[in-house]
């Protein structure tokens, strides 16, 4: 029988990953208000975007050290109170200062703590699923994915009341922390649910050298791209490569981002019944049809149905990965901080590099090209087959 204090626990890692969408979707909600107040170009935006994405980066590139120093738990609060203090400061610098560098430095603060919060989030929720036994690590993204379209609401309603930035994005920091804090309360150090302690940087270096947690981050890469890519670029491409409106992008957005919220709810209960290799290939392959329907689609309606495979095909590769890396108690820390870097460093460093891409070939083409790395991903989707306790390979299972 579980501990009776999994529940609360499992209630508090959900607020945090609910935080954490919050935090992402305040920004892109209310983008083109700070855009407004700063007098930039969309070029210039692009610039100052890539201060979050610098933060991101060096963030995410030290989480495993930080998570097996600090513990998943402490790193989350940590993260969480650096990622609401830069959410802070940017409406602030935006709107009372009007400082373009002070903007960029409040954003970079902004990805250095969402980054490292959210590899920690990883480990806690798959400790926290070893501990409930049960597959809910898809909904806990989902809760993530429930957070993004909750804050992209509220940017909404704030951008048509008028509120300043200032106060929209002060208010939001305010929430974001408090979620994390209240939550906090229940997390539990990942030694408590295995048994051993994890601040070794040993741990993960050997974790850095295993083939298999290797392998299940290449498969995070290509659908994390595949998940990036859509996020970053399917409101344009529907809007340049279909010649449609900017609301119809919008729509097409909010399609692809609902898919994926239904497929992460329902996915613990689809996982629990067909096994994470055969879920995975079905994934692969939705999302390589959503892709290759959405940029070869006759219409801009086909588009919308390419949208929702899509979206349904790229919803539990993460957190498939997460849970097949956290397999052996005994180096789940090190091994979902590899695969979660490998997968954040794709979501964050791919989409601006399809931008670069695009240039050159069009939009709708260097998306097409996201396809090569899905099809990786299915190739490679036998390394999610669960592995014995402490054991370093995968253990022989059927696969499809």
């Amino acid at each position: 029988m579980a501990n009776p204090q999994v529940l609360p626990w499992r209630n508090g890692v959900i607020a945090a990953y609910f935080a954490s969408g919050l935090v992402i979707s305040t920004l892109v909600a209310r983008l083109p208000s700070v855009r407004d107040a700063l007098g930039l170009s969309h070029g210039e935006v692009g610039l100052l975007l890539l201060c979050m994405t610098a933060g991101s980066f060096l963030s995410v590139s030290a989480s495993g050290f930080i998570v097996l120093r600090l513990g998943s738990k402490r790193t989350m609060i940590a993260g969480a109170t650096i990622a609401s203090l830069g959410m802070a400061l940017v409406g602030a610098s935006a709107a009372g200062l009007g400082s373009i560098p002070l903007t960029g430095l409040a954003l970079a603060l902004q990805g250095l703590g969402t980054a490292s919060w959210n590899v920690a989030s990883n480990v806690q929720g798959a400790a926290m699923e070893r501990a409930l036994r049960k597959g809910i690590m898809p909904a806990l993204h989902g809760f993530f994915s429930v957070g993004t379209v909750v804050g992209a609401a509220a940017g909404a309603a704030g951008a048509a009341l008028h509120i300043s930035i200032g106060w929209h994005f002060g208010l939001m920091a305010l929430i974001v922390v408090s979620l994390v804090y209240g939550g906090s309360r229940t997390f539990q150090p990942e030694a408590t649910v295995t048994g051993t302690g994890h601040s070794n940087k040993s741990l993960l270096a050997a974790a850095w050298r295993e083939p298999r947690t290797l392998v299940l981050g290449l498969l995070v890469l290509g659908m994390a791209l595949a998940e990036g890519a859509a996020g970053d670029w399917v409101a344009l491409a529907l809007s340049d490569g279909y010649g449609s409106a900017n609301t119809v992008g919008a729509i097409g957005y909010g399609i692809f981002v609902s898919a994926m919220t239904v497929a992460r709810m329902l996915g613990g209960r689809i996982l629990d019944r067909f096994g994470r290799v055969l879920v995975m290939r079905v994934s692969a392959a939705s999302a390589l049809a959503g892709l290759l329907l959405f940029v070869y689609g006759p219409s801009v309606e086909v588009a919308m149905l390419a949208l929702v495979l899509w979206g349904l095909g790229v919803a539990l590769s993460f957190p498939i990965a997460m849970t097949a890396a956290s397999d052996d108690p005994m180096r789940a820390a090190a091994r979902v901080s590899v695969v979660s870097t490998i997968g954040y460093g794709a979501f964050l460093g791919g989409p601006p590099l399809l931008g670069l891409l695009a240039d050159r070939i069009g939009l709708l083409n260097a998306l097409a090209t996201v396809g090569v790395l899905i099809v990786m991903s299915f190739v490679l989707a036998s390394a999610t087959a669960p592995v014995t306790k402490n054991a370093a390979q995968p253990a022989a299972e059927k696969t499809p």
